[in-house]
Formats: structure tokens, sequence, C-alpha cells
């Protein structure tokens, strides 16, 4: 077995339930994300010897899983990162404040927001997945924050 293959046995054991809820966010549906899951990782021990070990291992898997999510769509694998997908909370009836509030929140915002809270990724695997420098994901969480604490504090009192 290959150290690739090692390692990409134990990231799958290590942080299955990041990729399912994170995927989960793009499929909303766990089932689906499940499914994605897997196939990723299928995806991504196939074409093993593509890994250069140039960044992280995670980060190359995620760009596999996010491809693999969206292949369903036309054209989807040509447009930025930001435009393959809509993240939404997989089950937003539990808190709708919080579903809409991300919801308005622009979609490199909503994606870099997205892979850092629910596929707990660290700030440079999110700059290697999105293309961008870790200083912009850095910029971008800050901005989304305080968007998101303005939505929600205007939803809670009702302004």
């Amino acid at each position: 077995m290959s150290e690739v293959t090692q390692a990409l046995e134990e990231l799958y054991r290590r942080r299955y339930t990041h990729f399912r809820n994170g995927l989960a966010t793009l499929t909303h549906s766990y089932d689906a994300a499940r499914d994605v899951v897997q196939e990723s990782f299928a995806r991504a021990l196939r074409a093993e010897a593509t890994f250069r070990g140039e960044g992280s291992l995670e980060a190359w898997v995620w760009r596999i899983a996010l491809r693999t999510a969206c292949e369903y769509r036309p054209n989807a694998l040509e447009a930025p990162l930001e435009d393959w997908f809509e993240p939404a909370l997989p089950e937003p009836e539990r808190d709708p404040a919080l579903a809409n509030a991300l919801r308005r929140l622009p979609p490199r915002k909503r994606t870099i927001v997205f892979l850092r809270y629910f596929a707990d990724l660290p700030q440079s695997d999110i700059a290697a997945v999105c293309g961008i420098s870790r200083g912009t994901v850095a910029a971008s969480l800050a901005q989304a924050h305080a968007t998101l604490m303005i939505e929600l504090e205007g939803a809670r009192t009702g302004t």
C-alpha cells in the first residue's frame, strides 16, 4: 500500500464527518453528502498518482469532492469555485434566521464560511481549495462575521 493510499485512508477515518457535513451544505442532504464523500475518496484513490505533495492532501481531496458534488451542472468545472454551487444549511428550519443570513452573503464569502465552519478547514486549506490567498480568506471571514452579526442581531430584535 502506497504512502498516499495510507494517508487517504487515515484522512477518511479522521475527517469523514467534516466532509459529510460540509458537502451536505451543497447537496442539501446528509444522505447525498455521504454518497459524494465515498465517491470522492474512491476517485482520490484512483488518482493518487496525480497528487504531487504540493499543499495539503485534504485540500486536494476537497477539490475532488466539490467537483464530484457539482459535476451534474453544465459547465460547472470551468466556472470559478463560488459559482459552482449555492451552499446552504441542510436543515434550515432548525435556525431560519441563520439560514437567511447565510443565504444573503455574497457567494465567495458564503463558500468560505461553509468551508471553514461546516467542513472545518483551516484558512490555508480554504485558500488552496478556492485558489485565493490566505489573506483573502481571513478578510472574507472577518467581513462575513461582521455581516452575520448585524443580520442576526436585526433578526433577534426585529429590525
